[in-house]
């Protein structure tokens, strides 16, 4: 049995105007071909749905206790369609999106609030979190997108580059660093360092071994968030080391941001998401979105 849904939307019209010349004009069709119609699901359902007569027609038993079930398909059809023509047009949808703790706090706000303006019918849940959690987000299937640095033997994931960044040094206004005309590795490590425990500065030493002969990497304080970092060199324990993303919350505290040579050190970020699963409409536009956004930024 092969029933289509132009014969159910026939019937449907048929049952709703009483007639065939008014059921075809509501379906922009030939009264002929809505006449066939009625008579191809006739076939297919074995059954007689309409009774004809010469003035009038009218639905038959079997016809009156098929039509509230054929509305109720084509209704529930037609609301599915249009869920996904709301959803392919952005006229709704939810974007969850997974970031460390420090861009959570600068950069993807302004970008959540630059989206919403474009859409705002879209919802964006922001979750927030440490670096080394924020790509198992996305493994997990519990954001659409995850945004992290690059990592080696991720194999669950897609990685779409999104933007590779030098460090800067951090210091209070003041610093004997501020009168230098270039800022290297070797003049921050002079004083105390603040930095984050765990992968962030082993990644860091091990750069600095391969790129120099700075001496090895010994900070005064570890600290989980760059945010809290940044506090403590705004009350005068050390100095720190930031990507550029981070100005807003570098000039929220009054400090002052030099980009760090000799050598320059560069970390690479990536929107990552689940392999082999297409993101939503929503989480589509929210991912072109936050690429302009980054390159209007120019960090270099």
């Amino acid at each position: 049995m092969e029933v289509t849904l132009r014969q159910l939307r026939a019937f449907a019209a048929l049952a709703r105007t009483g007639g065939f010349t008014r059921a075809a004009e509501s379906l922009h069709i030939t009264q002929s071909a809505l006449s066939g119609l009625i008579k191809e699901l006739e076939s297919q359902l074995g059954v007689r749905l309409v009774d004809r007569s010469t003035r009038r027609i009218q639905l038959s038993e079997v016809g009156r206790e098929f039509h509230p079930v054929a509305t109720r398909v084509l209704r529930d059809l037609d609301g599915a369609l249009d869920n996904i023509d709301n959803l392919k047009r952005l006229r709704r949808g939810i974007v969850r999106v997974a970031a460390p703790q420090l861009m959570a706090s600068t950069l993807i706000p302004e970008v959540i609030a630059g989206f919403r303006r474009a859409h705002p019918h879209i919802q964006v849940h922001l979750l927030d979190c440490a670096v080394e959690h924020a790509i198992t987000q996305a493994v997990r299937g519990e954001v659409d997108i995850s945004i992290g640095p690059h990592r080696e033997g991720l194999s669950d994931v897609a990685a779409d580059p999104l933007f590779d960044l030098p460090f800067m040094a951090v210091f209070p206004a003041g610093h004997p660093l501020e009168s230098l005309k270039q800022v290297g590795w070797t003049d921050l490590m002079r004083h105390p360092l603040i930095v984050l425990h765990g992968q962030f500065t082993d990644q860091l030493a091990m750069d600095l071994h391969r790129l120099s002969s700075t001496q090895p990497v010994r900070p005064s304080h570890e600290v989980t968030f760059m945010s809290t970092a940044l506090s403590m060199v705004n009350a005068g324990l050390g100095v720190t080391a930031c990507l550029p993303y981070a100005q807003r919350l570098v000039d929220l505290y009054g400090l002052r941001a030099r980009p760090l040579h000799a050598p320059q050190i560069r970390r690479k970020f990536f929107i990552y998401s689940r392999q082999h699963t297409s993101l939503p409409p929503a989480a589509e536009a929210f991912v072109r979105y936050l690429h302009e956004y980054v390159e209007e930024r120019n960090w270099g």
